[in-house]
C-alpha cells in the first residue's frame, strides 16, 4: 500500500521476523525481535543533510546477534517490573507525565532504566540491558543507509516529532507505541520519534577510535554523561535520524526520555 504526503510517498510492506515474548505477569508482556548478526556503516556520511561532526567518522562495525524490544518500554511494562525485588535503587512505579499503559514510560533516568534491566534479568535469568549505541543504530537502520529506516524524509503521518510547519500536526505529547502501525524490516517500531532512548555508552565527541564490534564504548567514570538516540515528540526531524546522537547526565529525567531493552543471549531463550 502506498500513500502520498506532499513530496513523500509512503510505502507499506508486510514482513516477518523471529521474536520472543517475555511474560511479565498480569496480562503484561514484553515482545522482542531478533536482530541477526552482520555488519553496517555506523554514522552519517559527510553529505547527509542535517548531520553533525559528532556522527563521524563513518565506520564499519561488526555485530553479533541479539534481541531488542519491539517498542520502547511501556508504562504497563514499567509498572510490572518495578513491582519486582529491588536490585540497587528504588523505582517510581508511575513516573510519566503523559499517562497511558500503552504509552512509553518517560521521566526515567539512565540509572533507573538500568535498574529496570537488572530487575528483569534477575526475574527471568536472562541477560537484559540497555542497547549499546552501535546496537541501537544497527537495529534502527535494519539494513538501510538512508537518514531514516524508511527513506530520506519523515512526516507526522508516520512519526511523532516536532514539526514547525504549521500545516502538519504537532501532537505535543507521546503517542501509544505502534500508534502509526509502521515498523522497520526487523519489526521494530517507534525507532524514530516518540521518546529519546537511553543507550549504554558514555558520550564521546565523535567516533575517532570507536569500537568496531558493536560493544558499548565506556570510560572508567560511571557518572559520565550517556547517550540518547532516536529523537522524540519534542524534537525536530534532524534529531530523529538514524545517525543522530545526543547526550544527558545519567541522573536526568525528562518527559521525552525513555528506553528500550536488549537481550544479548538469544540462544538461552526457550
Amino acid at each position: 500500500m502506498a500513500a502520498s504526503s506532499g513530496n513523500l510517498t509512503i510505502h507499506r510492506y508486510k514482513r516477518s521476523n523471529q521474536g520472543f515474548v517475555e511474560d511479565l505477569g498480569n496480562g503484561v508482556a514484553l515482545t522482542l525481535m531478533l536482530v541477526p548478526g552482520g555488519e553496517f556503516w555506523m554514522g552519517a556520511a559527510e553529505d547527509e543533510p542535517d548531520s553533525q561532526d559528532s556522527e563521524r567518522p563513518r565506520h564499519l562495525v561488526q555485530m553479533s546477534r541479539f534481541l531488542m524490544g519491539r517498542y520502547p518500554v511501556t508504562q504497563a511494562q514499567w509498572k510490572a517490573v518495578t513491582g519486582l525485588e529491588k536490585e540497587e535503587i528504588d523505582l517510581n512505579p508511575d513516573p510519566s507525565r503523559f499517562k497511558g499503559d500503552h504509552r512509553p514510560v518517560e521521566q526515567v533516568s539512565w540509572f533507573e532504566a538500568v535498574e529496570f534491566c537488572q530487575r528483569l534479568s534477575a526475574q527471568t535469568s536472562r541477560e537484559y540491558g540497555l542497547p549499546s549505541e552501535a546496537e541501537w543504530e544497527y537495529a534502527c537502520r535494519a539494513g538501510a543507509e538512508t537518514p531514516y529506516h524508511f527513506g530520506e524524509k519523515i512526516t507526522t503521518e508516520i512519526v511523532n516529532y516536532y514539526d514547525n510547519d504549521s500545516k502538519r500536526e504537532y501532537r505535543g505529547e507521546t503517542t501509544p507505541v505502534n500508534y502509526f502501525g509502521v515498523a522497520n524490516a526487523l519489526g521494530l517500531c517507534d525507532m524514530h520519534g516518540n521518546v529519546d532512548e537511553w543507550c549504554q555508552d558514555h558520550w564521546h565527541e565523535n567516533y575517532k577510535e570507536a569500537p568496531t564490534h558493536g560493544i558499548a564504548w565506556l570510560t572508567s567514570n560511571q557518572n559520565t554523561i550517556r547517550i540518547l538516540r532516536g529523537g522524540s515528540w519534542y524534537t525536530e526531524p534532524r534529531a530523529c535520524r538514524s545517525a543522530a546522537r545526543y547526550n544527558s547526565s545519567p541522573d536526568n529525567r525528562s518527559y521525552n526520555f525513555g528506553f528500550r531493552v536488549v537481550c544479548r543471549a538469544p540462544g538461552t531463550l526457550p
